[in-house]
């Protein structure tokens, strides 16, 4: 092997790197949707003819329900930024690179949380 396929992924990996984030990005901006629709479907639950206790009570649940979409909205929204970062590091043929190590990272931590800008040594050198 040559020094320059063992300092990056070759461009074959990359290009399956690249393939796998453009789905993870389609189901993402899916659940994005789903989340954003929830949460408007919330602002109407149906429960104007039931009785007033449960009204109250439903009233609460509605606004922890309004906050945890919208916390689920932004965590969302920031994957999806993190992985059209890591098609970028791609074009750049920087990725798989870990930013602390300078090594690669594990092809298989890869697949599981393809925007990792850090290797797991990286990682637990954090803690």
């Amino acid at each position: 092997m040559s020094i320059e396929t063992t300092s990056r992924y070759s461009d074959e990996k990359l290009e399956e790197f690249r393939v796998l984030i453009h789905q993870k990005i389609e189901k993402a901006q899916h659940d994005l949707e789903l989340i954003k629709s929830a949460y408007m479907n919330d602002l109407n639950n149906g429960t104007e003819d039931t009785s007033p206790t449960f009204k109250a009570f439903d009233e609460g649940s509605q606004v922890m329900s309004k906050e945890s979409n919208s916390q689920l909205a932004i965590r969302q929204e920031k994957f999806i930024r993190d992985l059209k970062n890591a098609l970028i590091r791609i074009e750049n043929k920087t990725y798989g690179i870990c930013r602390v190590t300078g090594k690669l990272i594990n092809k298989k931590r890869l697949e599981l949380v393809p925007h990792a800008t850090l290797s797991i040594e990286a990682k637990n050198m954090q803690k």
